[in-house]
């Protein structure tokens, strides 16, 4: 039986879910995710616990915040002024905006405090900092 391995066209479903049980995302109810396992296409740790699988091997595998989205960066944290904003644009907190940086990189932006004078903007990844748990079904190697 053919095994997934890095190079190699693969299929899965996944849930991911947090320390504390709250499910962030699933494919279950959509199409599998298909990626090229070792091309960088999803989080590291989920394409190293991929490798090695057989169609319809499951796994449950915890990946740390180092093998998935980073460690939470304050740096990242930017405050700016309201008028850097469109005029009359409301904005509450947890909202998502995009913007670029200094280099016109696209930027996801997460609105964590809003006074009348200013906006602090979170530029770190939403899962940024947190250790996530997969439920991993491998369903085909293409």
């Amino acid at each position: 039986m053919s095994r997934a391995a890095a190079g190699k066209q693969v299929l899965f479903h996944y849930t991911g879910s947090l320390a504390d049980g709250t499910v962030f995302d699933s494919s279950i109810e959509r199409e599998p995710l298909r990626v090229q396992l070792g091309s960088g296409q999803i989080i590291p740790g989920v394409d190293q616990a991929l490798a090695g699988m057989a169609p319809g091997d499951t796994k449950k595998v915890t990946v740390t915040a180092a093998e998935a989205y980073g460690p939470h960066r304050d740096e990242l944290i930017h405050e700016i002024g309201r008028d850097k904003l469109a005029p009359g644009m409301k904005v509450d907190v947890g909202d998502r905006l995009e913007g670029t940086d200094a280099a016109g990189k696209r930027l996801q932006l997460t609105v964590v405090e809003v006074s009348d004078s200013a906006v602090k903007l979170d530029a770190n990844h939403p899962l940024a900092g947190e250790d996530l748990t997969f439920q991993l079904q491998l369903v085909e190697i293409v």
